[in-house]
């Protein structure tokens, strides 16, 4: 499958998102309440493990083969100082990630999971999306397509995060635009600035959002406008995701202020991902209800990198390993509720 040719193409594909497979979710669903426990007693393990029959399309699914990508790029916004981290720090860190010296290589290798970074032009900034869209037409395009290339069909699972500073800020803008609220609903901490630092990094993105507040409300021009190639690369993982039938694990705030313009506008592309936990970011929280998505865990992590969609897949992984190992009632010889 060929990349989105145009941002029209992009438009329609999120007007034709495929829906699961009805039968293989109706034959998990017929498993789980014949293996040897009280029905429902293995709570989100067994949702879990149904939602990936569908996406699966069969009723007893397998993860092996899941995948972390990281994206990184770099936002021009940082010109304003709005992280505690110099914009170098992008491209220290993915060569961190290359020599297997972050926490996402010890995480996903933990997860059972193949680990892929990829940078995005980190020598080339997004434009300052104060006073200019942060990307082209065709940078936007590029981006998004970089995201849809890294998504293999033959995956089982596909988890998402992003290493970019600055992104945080870019986050902010994307959610108070798709989903109303002040700049100050959205902005949090980041990579740790002080209650002044995050004064700051809200006036820069109120001033963002005002210079682009008569543009086109649609998912790519938001993207383009006021995101970052990780951010567009995620968007545009996530759709061919969906495309192919691949479940996504989003992690933190970045990755999920990722699909919040498309889910603004479309809010069933969330229905093939699960939210691997809510993040320290204070509008993390906020962002998963507005996406309809129930986190898997809470551990005070804020970190990105999809280091907590990795730790996620452990949890998935016992999800899977139920529902295929147990024995039945019948199988064990064991009598069922009457």
């Amino acid at each position: 499958m060929s990349g989105f040719t145009s941002p029209a193409d992009f438009a329609r594909a999120l007007e034709a998102l495929p829906a699961p497979d009805e039968a293989a979710i109706a034959a998990a669903r017929a498993r789980q309440g014949q293996l040897t426990k009280p029905a429902g007693s293995l709570g989100r393990l067994e949702e879990i493990a149904i939602f990936l029959a569908g996406w699966q399309a069969r009723p007893i699914p397998a993860l092996d083969r899941a995948r972390v990508v990281v994206f990184a790029g770099n936002h021009g916004v940082t010109v304003h100082g709005v992280s505690a981290f110099p914009a170098a720090v992008t491209a220290e860190m993915v060569r961190n990630f290359e020599r297997g010296g972050a926490a996402i290589n010890a995480l996903a290798g933990a997860a059972g999971m193949e680990l892929k970074v990829v940078a995005l032009e980190l020598n080339r900034p997004t434009a300052d999306f104060t006073v200019a869209p942060a990307m082209t037409e065709h940078e936007c395009l590029a981006a998004i397509n970089a995201g849809a290339a890294a998504v293999d069909a033959d995956l089982d699972l596909l988890a998402v995060g992003e290493m970019g500073i600055g992104n945080s800020t870019a986050a902010a803008a994307l959610c108070a635009r798709s989903f109303g609220g002040g700049a100050s609903d959205w902005v949090g901490p980041g990579t740790g600035i002080d209650a002044a630092g995050i004064a700051h990094k809200t006036e820069v993105v109120e001033r963002g959002l005002a210079f682009h507040a008569d543009a086109p409300a649609t998912p790519f021009e938001t993207l383009r406008r006021l995101g970052g190639r990780e951010i567009a690369a995620i968007a545009g993982a996530v759709v061919r995701a969906r495309q192919l039938g691949v479940p996504v694990i989003l992690d933190g705030f970045i990755s999920c202020a990722s699909v919040a313009p498309l889910s603004a506008a479309f809010p069933a592309i969330t229905d093939h991902c699960i939210a691997g936990h809510v993040s320290a970011e204070p509008g993390h929280a906020r962002l998963l209800d507005r996406l309809g998505l129930v986190p898997l865990l809470s551990l005070g992590m804020r970190l990105g990198e999809a280091s907590g969609a990795a730790v996620a897949t452990c949890v998935i992984r016992a999800a899977v390993a139920a529902h295929a190992e147990m024995a039945t009632f019948a199988e064990a010889g064991v009598s069922e509720a009457g």
